[in-house]
């Protein structure tokens, strides 16, 4: 059995919860998301409890049990608290900026590079003397977070020599010997 998907998912105080067959949408005071569930997996809900259970123990399914759990879980701690990540963008001359939607980067490229943030995120540049400059994200949805993370991240990723480039913040980025020190 998914020791995951046997867990039951409680919800909290000011999220509203709704199952529609094969569709879930919760809403909450951060916002509301939507998710289809398989229709292998069921759900139940019972004194503000949610259970979910499968109709057979193919590997499939069991993968599906405990999938259908983590997101709904997450739905709901997304709804109600909210996720949060950072980059940082170390190396001389890399910047960050944040102006509404839209976040400024100058990472060693002949150009800057500019990138729409989707309106579900809240994204904001911080810039302190002396210290690389912090990107924070700010949103409800994981899934949408991690990506738009993952593309920030990806236009200079931290390369093993130097360390420069964008990185999650706290991230141990492993660092390699440079050339040996001059010839005899």
């Amino acid at each position: 059995m998914s020791r995951i998907g046997k867990s039951p998912v409680n919800i909290p105080s000011g999220v509203d919860v709704k199952l529609n067959g094969t569709n879930v949408s919760v809403k909450g005071p951060k916002g509301e998301l939507f998710q289809e569930i398989d229709s292998c997996v069921t759900l139940s809900m019972e004194d503000n409890i949610i259970t979910f259970s499968r109709e057979s123990d193919a590997p499939n399914h069991r993968a599906k049990h405990g999938l259908y759990r983590a997101l709904v879980q997450n739905m709901i701690v997304g709804v109600s608290e909210g996720y949060k990540k950072e980059l940082e963008v170390i190396g001389v001359g890399y910047r960050a900026t944040a102006t509404g939607q839209q976040l400024e980067m100058s990472l060693g490229y002949s150009h800057a590079i500019i990138l729409e943030v989707p309106q579900a995120i809240k994204v904001s540049a911080d810039t302190q003397k002396g210290k690389a400059p912090v990107v924070t994200l700010e949103s409800h949805d994981k899934q949408l977070l991690g990506q738009v993370a993952a593309k920030i991240r990806s236009l200079r990723k931290p390369e093993p020599y130097k360390g420069k480039g964008v990185r999650f913040l706290g991230e141990d980025v492993r660092r390699k010997a440079g050339k040996s020190a001059g010839k005899k």
